[in-house]
């Protein structure tokens, strides 16, 4: 009889040793979630880069116990394409396009569950946006930011002819995402097709107006309170229109823009500010 109750307790021990990894894993949720609000209400950049860093090896580890768990994937999605835009780019865009990879990828495995995206992803641009038809509003967060990875991706491998291949696929997410939710994420889809037609020539697919015509609507949206749209509209469209006037009023809104106006967005507008003094001291060679 004795030696029939240590099967039972070790079992019991194992399926307790369960019970309890779901409740970190479950709580862990909870923190990952507000910790991530707390970084981008931080203004101090070198304190929110390595407070960033920490926690998506943390946020690995936990995928490593629960590797299909949408909220951990999509927070991980976020987390690299956001902390390779802010503190890795501006100093390796090498390094930067790894981590976007990262970031794309970790959306990806949230998309591939969707077997019509799942399956698109090897067809062509037609076939892809019918697939992603089939998605709901609920998918945009998903979308959004493996599109961000994927888009961010492609923008630091310019020179790399596979990277541009799948640039349309990408337009597309951010087009469902635009008619799903255009406000989403601080209307991050007006501001990437803003960049996207801003930032080329008319003869590679470049359209200034309809350029101003994102940007300007992702300002309405946000109040003018995001400043990484008057970033990338400098950087964009006002260096590819050699438009002097529209960059130095796009960096000169930055620059007099207080980081409380948008608290829960002080970590972006601090980056924006950071980034927009370092495309200012290039005036000269841009223009």
């Amino acid at each position: 009889m004795h030696s029939m109750k240590i099967p039972t307790i070790l079992l019991l021990a194992t399926l307790l040793s369960g019970c309890i990894q779901k409740i970190a894993i479950g709580s862990m949720g909870t923190i990952m979630d507000n910790g991530f609000v707390v970084i981008n209400e931080e203004q101090d950049l070198q304190l929110a880069g390595t407070a960033i860093a920490s926690d998506l090896k943390l946020l690995e580890s936990v995928l490593r116990s629960d590797p299909d768990n949408d909220r951990f994937l999509l927070l991980a999605s976020m987390g690299y394409s956001s902390y390779a835009l802010g503190f890795v780019e501006d100093d390796s865009a090498k390094r930067a396009a790894a981590l976007y990879l990262r970031g794309k990828e970790f959306g990806m495995r949230i998309l591939r569950k969707h077997a019509p995206v799942r399956d698109a992803l090897a067809l062509g641009p037609d076939e892809f946006r019918r697939a992603l038809a089939t998605l709901s509003n609920d998918d945009v967060p998903a979308v959004f930011w493996t599109a961000t990875g994927w888009g961010s991706y492609i923008a630091v491998s310019l020179t790399d002819p596979e990277a541009l291949v799948d640039l349309p696929k990408v337009e597309i997410m951010m087009r469902f995402v635009l008619e799903k939710d255009p406000g989403y994420f601080y209307s991050g889809a007006n501001l990437f097709l803003g960049t996207l037609y801003g930032s080329r020539p008319k003869i590679l697919g470049g359209d200034p107006d309809t350029s101003r015509k994102y940007f300007d609507e992702c300002l309405r949206r946000t109040g003018g309170k995001y400043l990484m749209a008057y970033y990338y509209m400098a950087r964009s469209n006002a260096v590819q229109t050699l438009d002097r006037e529209l960059f130095d009023r796009c960096l000169t809104a930055i620059d007099t823009t207080s980081l409380d106006v948008l608290p829960e967005a002080r970590l972006s507008n601090a980056v924006a500010k950071r980034r927009a003094a370092l495309l200012r001291s290039k005036s000269d060679v841009l223009f």
